[in-house]
């Protein structure tokens, strides 16, 4: 059952930090997992956060510290010396650890790295830190578990329990030559069934998927998606094993991602989070805000040179607010459709069927939609010329939209833009001008205006 942190729990941990009451304190949280801990940590002052911080062992507390809010834990990481910073990533696996250390200013990096005990662990952080945080190098860990090909399987065993120590949890067993470069990976149960004395070169497996460090994370997350991996090798430029990715790892990069989309699909241009100040708030929500406000302006301009139109046919004003709602639901809903298949890869450029499709499926909309505009405006206004109006150009702005939105988020996909933006503000604002524009030329051209 999922863990909840209540208001009982949060007073009798404030009473003990108040008393200075390590033991009870231990007690309390000895037995809860590191993220239910890093969930109450965020729930107290910074102050109290720190002093339970403190208290605990550093093999929970290292574990706590990724779970930890990033102003939390920035703030922790304040209080606390070099030393004792290092001594949590000592607890942790070299990705991880990277990940923290990047957080530090250069400076305190470089103390935090002195004085971690591990020198080996302390090098392969410093070699992670070199890759960008996006690609699979920025991604990995260092620890795995490799075997030679030219070891027998009787060597091949005693070499893989040491390696595995180190090891939280082994997800394969990656082979390698004498340069080490990636082979491939080693069934567990043909080292389990086979001779001590068969050499690894004879029975390992040498289709595998891999990736190299610069590969984006979310181009990694794709691959781990398709092929269902919970773990995936990492190689250089000249193929050598230098890590390898979890799927918890990819957790995170595919939330993140989901997480930036959303937010650019609402027409927030920074990734921000509900716990920031208001000038950050602020920062990422009024560039679409202002840029939505010009092209509204516009759009007042285009209902203003038609003033004579609708002064003769009055009607044709009633349904514009129709008119936008309509297009820019048509236009999200097909751009929406499209940034999920360039995610998730069903989609990877223009396509001519899925673009017919895509229009077949509006235009059906639209007809349904147009007709029973034409039914309801000629009860209710007796002009059955303007009805028909009204409704083609309905159906004509509908068929502009559900175009935009398809084509808009491939362009941008092509152009190594994120295509997430072309499903939120960006989509129905341009529907208003263009849609507006639409709507009287085709109504002007029926009723002979």
């Amino acid at each position: 059952m999922e863990f909840k942190v209540s208001k009982e729990l949060i007073h009798q941990l404030e009473e003990h930090i108040v008393q200075k009451n390590d033991k009870e304190l231990e007690v309390l949280l000895n037995d809860l997992h590191h993220a239910d801990i890093a969930e109450i940590l965020d729930e107290l002052d910074f102050d109290d956060a720190t002093y339970i911080f403190k208290v605990l062992d550093s093999d929970k507390t290292a574990e706590i510290l990724l779970e930890l809010e990033d102003d939390l834990r920035e703030n922790i990481l304040s209080r606390l010396s070099p030393k004792e910073i290092a001594e949590e990533l000592d607890e942790l696996e070299t990705n991880d650890a990277a990940d923290i250390i990047a957080e530090l200013s250069q400076e305190i990096k470089a103390e935090v790295i002195s004085e971690l005990i591990d020198v080996e662990h302390a090098k392969d952080i410093v070699d992670l830190l070199r890759y960008d945080e996006n690609s699979a190098g920025g991604l990995m860990g260092k620890e795995l578990v490799k075997v030679n090909e030219n070891w027998n399987v009787l060597t091949c065993v005693k070499e893989m329990r040491i390696q595995a120590e180190n090891v939280s949890r082994v997800h394969s067993i990656y082979v390698v030559d004498d340069e080490n470069r990636l082979k491939g990976r080693l069934s567990l149960k043909d080292l389990l069934t086979t001779s001590t004395k068969t050499q690894i070169g004879d029975i390992y497996i040498r289709k595998l998927n891999f990736v190299n460090v610069d590969t984006e994370d979310v181009e990694v997350a794709r691959i781990m998606q398709k092929y269902d991996l919970e773990a995936i090798p990492v190689v250089d430029e000249l193929g050598r094993l230098v890590g390898r990715i979890t799927i918890d790892d990819i957790v995170d990069v595919i939330k993140d991602e989901a997480d930036k989309d959303y937010q650019l699909a609402a027409g927030i241009t920074q990734d921000v989070e509900s716990n920031d100040s208001v000038l950050e708030l602020t920062k990422a929500r009024l560039p679409w805000l202002l840029i939505g406000m010009v092209i509204e302006i516009v759009a007042s301009f285009v209902l203003k040179g038609n003033e004579s139109t609708f002064q003769t046919y009055s009607t044709l004003i009633i349904f514009v607010p129709l008119l936008s709602a309509t297009a820019g639901n048509i236009g999200v809903q097909a751009s929406a459709i499209v940034v999920q298949g360039l995610a998730n890869g069903t989609l990877k450029e223009f396509s001519r069927g899925y673009f017919t499709k895509e229009i077949t499926v509006s235009m059906i909309s639209g007809s349904i939609i147009s007709l029973l505009l034409l039914g309801y405006h000629s009860i209710m206004y007796q002009q059955y010329l303007v009805g028909v109006a009204i409704s083609i150009s309905m159906i004509v702005v509908i068929l502009f939209a559900a175009t935009l939105g398809t084509l808009v988020p491939l362009f941008l996909h092509k152009n190594k833009i994120d295509p997430a933006i072309a499903t939120g503000p960006f989509i129905t604002t341009t529907n208003d001008v263009f849609g507006i524009m639409l709507y009287f030329g085709v109504a002007k051209i029926i009723l002979g205006f």
